[in-house]
């Protein structure tokens, strides 16, 4: 009985890694394809327990919205579909009202995109932040160093 559910646990987990390969995967294509038409602002918002949503602006040398892209949900089966109301727009000109028409998580995804772009524009750098497996798992100090 322990064996089945040893290999019904991992056939769950190659399922899951084969999907979450696949949603990787689209991502990759649909960033690439945004990537063709001028710079591409991402933010994103992790959510612990609800739907993560990660949004990707694609702006011209101006900083004109060119496309708009958003990928929620808390599944390996979401997908990245298209974020209205935003081609057209500047980016450092999205008002409270634009963001108003969507939700909590998709409001917080663009004000990282912002924060981001902007960080960037200036010369900085962005900080990773770190995960669960970070914790779980702390990197050595370099030795080199003193």
């Amino acid at each position: 009985m322990l064996i089945y559910l040893i290999v019904l646990i991992g056939v769950a987990w190659l399922i899951q890694s084969i999907l979450g390969f696949v949603q990787i995967k689209h991502f990759n294509q649909k960033y690439a394809e945004m990537k063709a038409l001028g710079r591409v602002a991402i933010g994103k918002r992790t959510g612990k327990f609800r739907a993560g949503t990660v949004v990707m602006f694609t702006i011209d040398k101006k900083n004109k919205i060119l496309k708009a892209a958003k990928m929620q949900g808390v599944t390996v089966f979401s997908k990245v579909k298209p974020l209205e109301g935003f081609e057209g727009k500047y980016l450092l000109k999205i008002s409270q009202e634009d963001l108003e028409k969507h939700n909590k998580l998709t409001r917080l995804a663009i004000q990282d995109a912002l924060r981001s772009y902007d960080i960037i524009a200036s010369g900085g750098e962005l900080q990773v932040k770190k995960g669960w497996i970070d914790y779980l798992m702390p990197k050595k100090k370099d030795m080199r160093r003193g």
